[in-house]
């Protein structure tokens, strides 16, 4: 994962050719009333294109707030989506007498990033104590945050990702799984672990499940040519005898998200140390009950009745994948009481993680620093 010579080659020359026009958007101080803001982007992904991670957050608060390119009072950063020279950009946002905010997701560790942790974390480091604010998405994720970046010396609140509970929604008709549950695991898979754990999974229930099937949808982006990623988990789909009983669905956008939840019953989520994952709140939402590594923040998420969690140490020298056979004896569980499960993770979505207080929230931070900024002024 460290950066070659031709990557800090290509890098030098974005910073040299975006300098002049990141020093112009911030050339002035920011005077009058009024919430602005500015998301590190140009352009931010619209709900039908193929966005994943940070970038999606972003998507939900341009709802109340549009990108402001030119004359923003706010900076608002997402730690795992961040632009190229963020601190740079930081630096001139606060000479321009704007607040910056930092939306803390996880960080670089020896156990999952391997080589290159430290520097990996650098950014995020400067940028966590130059902000004026700080949301971290987790408890999971400001533990984290300061063992490895620092405390930062400013207000902070813990605010988890949020679900439109409106467009995510559980299926009109949908009956229980019986014989042929439907599996999905879907997210950015930065580790090839994590289908293969669900490939497990599979195989161990077919004797009680003769006709589960398991979708796996999102990036496959443990190589960095993901036509690779995929003939290899093609070949792990194969060397199991699942042929005929995986689908590999592929990237999807936002818009295609809540449709490919409601044609699954349950959720695998298999990563470890995950710190706040989107996708669990937003198959929760849609009635999923998730079967999961409880390492991590996912826990907060799904708390103790809306799936099943498979414990693990916390570990920050190495990653310890869910074992198959407990995950798949989980999955057996939430299969045979269903309807229980899935109640819950609706009703815990729609009262804890919808998008609308998450705005609010949002709204209430910002009013209060650019209300600082104005009477600074």
């Amino acid at each position: 994962m460290s950066l070659t010579f031709l990557d800090h080659i290509n890098l030098g020359w974005i910073w040299a050719k975006t300098y002049l026009p990141e020093a112009k958007r911030w050339h002035r101080k920011r005077h009058g009333q009024g919430i602005r803001v500015f998301y590190g982007f140009d352009q931010v992904p619209g709900p039908g294109d193929h966005a994943a991670g940070g970038i999606v957050k972003i998507q939900d608060l341009q709802r109340a707030y549009p990108n402001c390119q030119g004359d923003a009072n706010v900076l608002y950063l997402v730690s795992s989506a961040l632009p190229h020279h963020a601190v740079r950009m930081a630096a001139m946002a606060k000479r321009a007498g704007c607040a910056v905010v930092i939306n803390q997701n996880g960080v670089a560790y020896p156990g999952w990033y391997g080589r290159g942790w430290k520097s990996h974390n650098r950014t995020m480091e400067k940028l966590l104590h130059m902000a004026d604010y700080v949301f971290y998405q987790s408890a999971f994720c400001k533990i984290s945050a300061d063992k490895f970046l620092g405390k930062p010396d400013c207000p902070f609140e813990i605010l988890y990702n949020p679900v439109d509970t409106r467009v995510f929604v559980p299926a009109r008709e949908r009956s229980l799984p019986g014989k042929r549950p439907r599996l999905l695991i879907a997210g950015s898979h930065q580790s090839r672990y994590r289908p293969a754990v669900a490939l497990g999974v599979l195989q161990r229930l077919l004797d009680r499940f003769p006709d589960a099937r398991l979708t796996i949808a999102g990036r496959l982006c443990w190589e960095k040519d993901p036509r690779i990623a995929r003939r290899q988990l093609e070949r792990d789909v194969e060397e199991a005898g699942l042929d005929g009983r995986v689908r590999i669905s592929g990237p999807y956008s936002q818009q295609q998200a809540a449709g490919m939840f409601q044609q699954a019953d349950l959720l695998l989520h298999t990563k470890y140390n995950d710190p706040c994952p989107r996708l669990v709140v937003e198959a929760m939402a849609c009635g999923l009950p998730i079967v999961y590594s409880a390492t991590g923040g996912v826990t907060e998420l799904v708390g103790e009745r809306a799936g099943v969690g498979i414990a693990a140490k916390c570990d920050w020298q190495r990653d310890h994948p869910p074992d198959p056979g407990k995950m798949a004896a989980g999955a057996a569980h939430v299969i045979s009481h269903w309807d229980v499960f899935s109640r819950e993770a609706r009703r815990r979505a729609v009262v804890r993680f919808d998008v609308k207080p998450w705005i609010r929230r949002h709204q209430a931070v910002f009013k209060r620093l650019v209300a600082q900024i104005v009477k600074g002024t």
